[in-house]
């Protein structure tokens, strides 16, 4: 469907090409991971997706005061990686992060299936992890439910994330095994399940995972947005969410508090298959609204 003009409201999204060497607050990324998922998807189409579905909205927050992004801001899209899965891929998505985190505050990553989280926190040199998700991944092997696992394990010695510095929001009941729920135990990741979350409240979380995640001054924080955290009734597009996730409110808050700390360098929003979405768009749509919240974060700080 057309969407209608009007010069007094401009739209999300458009935003201009990157030029190399060229300063902005912020970068989004197509990262369209996919072949190594656990569960068929297709999750590579998800950035064209959620870029087609940005115009929908406004940049403007609300406030008060009322506040453009796109004044406050000056954002850049850096394309898409072509093949992101893969050795080279992978090779392909961390050099290029590298490149626009030397010149950005802020690096978005639009999955994707959620083994983009290691390239993408590789290269934006990453020593804190913060992700939210229903799940723990940190399964054996490679796929989507590696990629915690593989910062520890798996990266070069020195871009490796130590696990005393990941903080886990909203894992969930009945998404998970005793087997991983003790691997987390072990190497000493702070697990903060869904019903903590909700117990404790957003401000309370965001503040404890912004300690243990930047630890220290040289800290550097990858923020991983699993949308299947939310619940299944708001992203019929993510297969594994389950009933009784977040709601989508709950999801936009928590990734614009997270996102308010100056140490948060990159974040990828993942798990997102708009092929598999419905009529309405809803999953892709709140994915696109979290880009905005991700940029709303920026802007706050």
């Amino acid at each position: 469907m057309a969407l209608t003009h009007d010069d007094l409201w401009p739209r999300a999204g458009g935003w201009p090409a990157a030029t190399a060497g060229e300063r902005a607050d912020a970068a989004i990324l197509g990262v369209p991971t996919w072949r190594t998922s656990l569960s068929p998807t297709g999750a590579h189409s998800t950035p064209a997706a959620i870029r087609e579905a940005l115009p929908r909205y406004s940049a403007t927050l609300m406030g008060p005061p009322v506040v453009d992004l796109d004044a406050a801001l000056r954002i850049v899209d850096a394309g898409d990686i072509v093949e992101p899965d893969g050795e080279a891929g992978i090779a392909s998505t961390v050099d290029r992060v590298q490149e626009l985190s030397a010149v950005t505050d802020l690096v978005i990553a639009l999955g994707g299936d959620n083994s983009l989280t290691y390239p993408v926190a590789r290269g934006a040199r990453a020593n804190g992890l913060i992700t939210i998700d229903a799940h723990f991944d940190l399964r054996d092997g490679v796929s989507n439910g590696s990629p915690v696992r593989r910062l520890v394990e798996d990266a070069p010695e020195s871009e490796r994330i130590e696990p005393t510095r990941i903080v886990q929001i909203g894992i969930a009941d009945y998404a998970n095994s005793p087997a991983y729920a003790r691997r987390a135990a072990d190497w000493g990741i702070r697990v903060i399940t869904l019903d903590g979350l909700r117990r404790r409240g957003i401000a309370d979380v965001v503040s404890e995972a912004h300690e243990i995640a930047g630890v220290d001054a040289a800290a550097r924080i990858h923020l991983d947005v699993d949308v299947d955290a939310a619940d299944r009734s708001v992203v019929p597009g993510c297969p594994a969410s389950v009933p009784g996730g977040l709601a989508a409110y709950e999801l936009r808050a928590l990734v614009r508090a997270l996102m308010g700390d100056p140490r948060v360098v990159s974040a990828d929003i993942a798990e997102v298959d708009a092929t598999s979405d419905s009529a309405d768009g809803r999953t892709v749509r709140l994915a696109a609204l979290c880009v905005l919240e991700l940029l709303a974060g920026l802007a706050a700080r």
